[in-house]
């Protein structure tokens, strides 16, 4: 089974995917780690290596090609394979289509709170955002970007809920109860 799951900025995807890779038993691929370490390979940014990514489309689909060979790979070894990436779910047909949600206002609080205390700054690679509103603007760029990339590369706007099997909003439960939501729908 591959449970791709893809979703806005701050909405707690890492999270819910690791809770779910614990409690399942699951191996997790994580896009934006990828994409994240190509940046800091690069010494930049992850919003450089959107920026430059957004030129060079070739960028999206080496990494996309590659996460789809890997999750195909692993899923003939293991029982759960959870793929947290944008547009996962359009190149992996057979998989179980999670979209997990947030308003930008709060999705931007959370991040900028982890930046904040500094639980993830090196691993989000996002710089050093001194304000929320800087980093809701930064959210909103981002999203918009990405929907914009990935329709002139594939012509699917990730954004769109009809393409999910399951979309679960954040706003107001714990990324625990949002974990259970989905383990809830695959039983």
């Amino acid at each position: 089974m591959i449970i791709t799951i893809s979703g806005t900025p701050g909405s707690g995807k890492s999270t819910i995917a690791k809770i779910l890779e614990r409690d399942l038993k699951a191996e997790r691929i994580y896009v934006g780690q990828i994409m994240r370490e190509n940046a800091r390979k690069q010494n930049k940014t992850l919003q450089q290596y959107i920026d430059e990514a957004q030129k060079n489309p070739s960028i999206d689909k080496e990494i996309d090609n590659q996460v789809a060979r890997l999750a195909l790979q692993k899923d003939e070894r293991s029982n759960i394979i959870i793929v947290e990436g944008r547009i996962q779910f359009h190149l992996l047909h057979k998989s179980i289509k999670v979209f997990i949600t947030v308003s930008p206002e709060i999705g931007a609080n959370r991040i900028y709170e982890d930046l904040k205390n500094n639980k993830t700054n090196t691993e989000r690679n996002e710089g050093n955002p001194q304000s929320i509103d800087q980093v809701l603007k930064a959210t909103i760029k981002r999203m918009q970007e990405d929907k914009e990339r990935l329709l002139k590369l594939y012509e699917v706007d990730y954004l769109n809920p009809k393409n999910y099997d399951l979309v679960i909003d954040t706003g107001s439960i714990t990324a625990q109860e949002a974990a259970d939501q989905l383990k809830e729908y695959l039983a």
